[in-house]
């Protein structure tokens, strides 16, 4: 009987706190007898905590969470696979630069969730983000070292009045692992509206219906922003 692949729990928290992440940019000091700078362009609103969804939202209601800024996240900016897949591959909807948000991963039963809230002023467009990922159903990366096959799909996304949504599943396995091995499976569901985005990520078997829970996360982020 073929050993199972198993992913640890951290590796899936790197995945999962990468895939929110985005690059951090800081600003050059002038050289000397150098022209000043120019005054640096306001970034988008903070965002607050309380955007973020509730424990008691949660089915099961997980208490302990690893919170994160998106500013001093993990960033994937380095990370390429030479496939023109990127961004699908990693999970990456946000793009480096000025960005602002929160997010938090939590363990919950048969896997982890995550979620993210983010403001920035060059929004993912999804429906090109899932014509992409459409386009990247199958590719092999280099991940961390390890090389793994990732394969998504698209399926279904909730609908949301004036907004964009994404929902796709990602599978992510090793070169020749047998199809009755499990690999490491990835949901994503994302809801984006003007400058706002809200994106839930689930790991493992968790079972939960991460598109009601997406929905939920919008509506009880949305007013906290303003949208």
């Amino acid at each position: 009987m073929p050993a199972r692949i198993r992913f640890s729990p951290a590796r899936a928290a790197v995945l999962l706190v990468a895939a929110a992440a985005v690059a951090a940019i800081s600003a050059a000091e002038p050289a000397t007898g150098a022209a000043p700078a120019p005054a640096p362009v306001p970034g988008p609103p903070a965002v607050p905590p309380a955007a973020l969804l509730p424990a008691e939202a949660i089915p099961g209601h997980p208490a302990a969470r690893d919170v994160f800024d998106v500013a001093t996240a993990l960033s994937t900016a380095d990370r390429s696979d030479g496939t023109g897949c990127d961004d699908v591959v990693h999970g990456r909807l946000l793009n480096p630069g000025a960005a602002t948000g929160q997010g938090f991963q939590t363990a919950v039963p048969g896997g982890q969730l995550s979620e993210l809230v983010a403001r920035t002023p060059h929004p993912p467009d999804l429906t090109a983000w899932t014509a992409q990922a459409r386009r990247c159903g199958q590719v092999t990366l280099d991940d961390q070292g390890l090389p793994a096959v990732s394969t998504t799909t698209v399926t279904a996304a909730p609908a949301v009045p004036g907004a964009q949504t994404l929902s796709y599943q990602q599978v992510l396995t090793l070169p020749g692992q047998p199809a009755e091995v499990p690999g490491l499976r990835l949901r994503t569901v994302a809801v984006a509206a003007g400058d706002v985005l809200v994106l839930l990520r689930d790991a493992g078997t968790t079972g939960l219906d991460l598109d009601t829970l997406a929905v939920t996360a919008w509506q009880h982020a949305a007013p906290r922003l303003g949208r």
